[in-house]
């Protein structure tokens, strides 16, 4: 079972905000009191992240911070407004995910050099909105892809979906040497902004950006490109209450327990130790990590409970400090800065979801 990445391309909205002009939106959106906004002005400052990329035009929620009037259902009118329901978050999913998603896609095929008739299989991964027909046909009209592309789609998986994406495509690459496969994850999270008060929400609403990720992969053939050699995956024992993704009637519900990071420390290095042994690989061995930023305390964790070395996952931080934890692709722009700058190999990539679940993908 393996993929070779033959493109990968990534892309973001137009508009960017800098963390704390969203930290003074969520004052307003969120906050009742002068305590309440104070401590939303540590936590966002507390991220590590410096702007974040959202479908939301930038100007308009500047007119809001300024007093001014403006109709989009997206901006609350009145303490008590939830803002608008989640059919109406999932109308404008569709409107807005395809074409980053086409960006990513078209970037990934670009660099791979194959045409879109020559895909034999889609992948799409994601976790923040749904409809049928969804993104999958819309790529495969959009780009020209054949109409006998097989198509899969792994949904609401969370922060690690493109690691299973990966997984279902060196599946399919591995057991077809004529598969062309072209995986695409798209993640709108502001879409799914809470507005009011509610401390588990909170840390959400202060973590989660927009973005998407494409990867282009045939079977190896012998070729020196990064390539998913195994992946692995790993249940941690009584941690459901740790992180949930719920369908509620005003978006979708995430609530992040700060016990995680805890979770992570407890349990990671067991089974790290374990999957990278079924491999002939230690710890010590891998030369490159491409941990998925949950957030600054995620990545601290993973580098006590695997002792990794000073500077590892300075790449991971510069993502999450350019982009917000944009869910399942932001493990591919970590991939792809990797890659770029020709990091040494095996390379491992690690995310984590609800369950409490880490999955991890081994590239040679």
């Amino acid at each position: 079972m393996t993929l070779a990445i033959r493109g990968l391309g990534t892309a973001v909205p137009a508009n960017r905000l800098p963390q704390m002009e969203l930290a003074e939106a969520a004052k307003k959106f969120c906050a009742e009191s002068d305590e309440q906004r104070q401590l939303l002005a540590i936590l966002y400052r507390q991220t590590e992240i410096e702007s974040r990329h959202v479908v939301f035009q930038a100007d308009r929620v500047r007119t809001v911070m300024k007093g001014g009037h403006d109709d989009s259902e997206f901006v609350p009118h009145g303490q008590g407004d939830k803002g608008p329901g989640t059919a109406h978050r999932m109308e404008r999913y569709v409107r807005d995910s395809l074409p980053l998603a086409m960006e990513a896609a078209q970037k990934a095929l670009a660099e791979s050099g194959l045409k879109p008739s020559e895909i034999t299989h889609l992948v799409t991964v994601s976790c923040t909105g749904f409809a049928a027909p969804g993104v999958d046909v819309g790529l495969i009209k959009g780009l020209g892809l054949r109409p006998t592309t097989v198509r899969t789609h792994v949904g609401f998986m969370g922060c690690h979906g493109a690691i299973n994406g990966l997984r279902v495509g060196a599946g399919y690459t591995g057991a077809d040497p004529a598969a062309r496969v072209l995986l695409v994850a798209v993640e709108l999270s502001s879409l799914h902004f809470y507005y009011g008060w509610n401390p588990k929400k909170m840390v959400g609403n202060a973590l989660f950006a927009d973005g998407a990720a494409a990867v282009v992969g045939t079977p190896p053939n012998g070729s020196k490109a990064w390539t998913v050699a195994a992946s692995g995956s790993c249940l941690f024992p009584d941690s459901e209450y740790a992180m949930s993704w719920h369908i509620g009637d005003h978006g979708f519900d995430m609530m992040l327990s700060s016990k995680v990071p805890n979770l992570i420390e407890h349990n990671l290095r067991p089974w790290v130790e374990q999957w990278l042994g079924d491999n002939g690989l230690a710890i010590n061995e891998i030369a490159s990590w491409a941990i998925h930023p949950g957030g600054p305390r995620i990545l601290v964790s993973v580098e006590e409970a695997l002792g990794l070395p000073k500077g590892i996952t300075d790449v991971s931080r510069r993502v999450l400090a350019g982009h917000g934890n944009m869910s399942s692709p932001t493990v591919l722009f970590i991939v792809n800065e990797l890659r770029k700058a020709n990091a040494p190999r095996p390379c491992v990539a690690l995310g984590f979801g609800p369950g409490l679940v880490a999955e991890g993908a081994l590239f040679r």
